[in-house]
């Protein structure tokens, strides 16, 4: 039930004011301005019905006092047994919504009062859709922006710079329906860690900022991270399945306010140089700015579980492991240096395609995307391949016993590779080698 703050100094006026309303709202009576003050402090009510002329303090006076100290337009109705134009003209010209002339019927002054609250819901209602993300709820872009200039300027707290790590999978593995599904968690996830007097607001994507008042220690800085990490984990696998394998978790860089300036823009200019710390010390932590020595603070907060997930190929289809030429080059020092003990022969295998000169329907770019595809397809999960150039393809073959197991696994691609209309156009020769020490 909507509260209506009236505010008369005559008691029987106030009396019967409050009995035409009572039925419809919760009604709260004032003998004066400086009481209507104290009561409106205390009840927050959605509208003040107010005396024009009181003694002390007028009911203009009044509104003006209220707008004053609590920073925002109050839905104000006058009542007045003046007839002046005067009165009036004040009432509207310092935003009052209505006024109403003594003495009046119940059915009007019900009707003007249902109209007024009528209005302040639907510039309510205008005002949150420009003001928050459809999708969340939370403060969208620009009024996260315009909120932050303020509180950074007269505020203590925490500025925070918060990444939805490894998003991104999630849309190009389960699409972006479940994408939506996941940035609404989240949401939910940080309304659930901040107060309901801090700010938090989607900046875009699976960027979010957070404004957390009075928070200066570390370990409440830590103990935030730490809960929304897990959360965001057991809420991905409530909606994608106990078997989802993406390292979903939260990167915040973060800066104190207002030991680090007052200025929003320079703020968060800090806070995104302490979130930049954190996604390159393997995401899923806190980073709070520090100006002397900004790689000190990192601290991360992932189990052994989420480095392996994080670490983890994505998807584990059937193949050899297709890799850029630098990667294979890392791969082929690395099993160089631990060949000895690896108890299994390993071999390097180099393709060159060469064109057959009877069919020229393939271009050599075209001829290499499908052999390589051949190679994958036809090679084992533990293999790996790469290309050298636009003919040149390297594969090492991880797990042989040596010449039988090489020519064996080239055969299978001659074979594979004749049933493509590609092998039309274009052939290939080899060359293998064991790897040694």
């Amino acid at each position: 039930m909507k509260k209506i703050l009236i505010v008369d100094d005559v008691d029987m006026l106030r009396e019967m004011t409050g009995y035409m309303l009572e039925e419809k709202y919760d009604t709260i009576p004032a003998g004066s301005a400086a009481e209507a003050i104290e009561v409106y402090r205390k009840e927050q009510p959605d509208m003040v019905l107010s005396d024009f002329r009181m003694p002390g303090m007028t009911g203009f006076e009044l509104q003006i006092a209220l707008q004053n100290e609590f920073h925002k337009k109050i839905p104000f109705m006058f009542m007045t047994a003046d007839e002046t134009d005067e009165v009036e003209s004040r009432g509207f010209d310092n935003g009052a919504m209505d006024l109403i002339h003594k003495p009046f019927e119940p059915k009007v002054l019900l009707r003007r009062v249902a109209n007024i609250l009528k209005t302040v819901g639907e510039i309510q209602d205008l005002k949150k859709t420009s003001t928050t993300d459809k999708l969340t709820g939370l403060f969208n872009k620009g009024s996260s922006e315009e909120e932050l200039k303020k509180l950074c300027e007269k505020s203590h707290g925490s500025l925070m710079m918060i990444d939805l790590d490894s998003f991104k999978l999630v849309n190009d593995i389960y699409g972006h329906a479940m994408g939506d599904k996941i940035l609404i968690a989240f949401a939910d996830i940080l309304r659930a860690t901040m107060r309901s007097t801090d700010l938090i607001g989607r900046m875009g994507g699976d960027e979010f900022v957070a404004f957390c008042h009075g928070v200066h220690e570390e370990s409440s800085i830590a103990a935030k991270t730490q809960f929304i990490n897990e959360k965001i984990t057991e809420a991905a696998k409530k909606l994608m399945g106990e078997d989802m394998n993406i390292p979903l978790g939260a990167s915040i860089g973060c800066v104190l306010v207002p030991q680090s300036g007052t200025n929003f823009t320079e703020l968060y200019k800090k806070a995104d140089k302490a979130l930049y710390i954190v996604k390159q010390n393997g995401k899923h932590g806190y980073n709070i700015f520090n100006e002397d020595s900004p790689e000190e603070n990192v601290e991360t907060v992932v189990t052994l579980a989420q480095i392996e997930m994080i670490l983890s190929e994505r998807n584990k289809e059937p193949g050899a492991y297709i890799l850029p030429f630098e990667s294979f080059r890392n791969i082929y020092r690395f099993l160089k240096r631990t060949r000895a003990g690896y108890g299994k022969t390993i071999c390097i295998v180099l393709f060159a395609l060469k064109r057959t000169g009877e069919d020229k329907n393939f271009t050599l770019k075209h001829a290499g995307e499908k052999f390589i595809e051949c190679l994958h397809d036809t090679l084992r999960r533990g293999d790996v391949i790469s290309q050298n150039g636009s003919n040149q393809f390297l594969v090492l073959l991880t797990n042989t016993d040596g010449h039988y197991d090489v020519t064996r696994a080239i055969d299978r691609i001659i074979e594979n590779w004749s049933e493509l209309p590609e092998s039309k156009s274009f052939y290939f020769n080899n060359e293998w080698a064991v790897l040694d020490t």
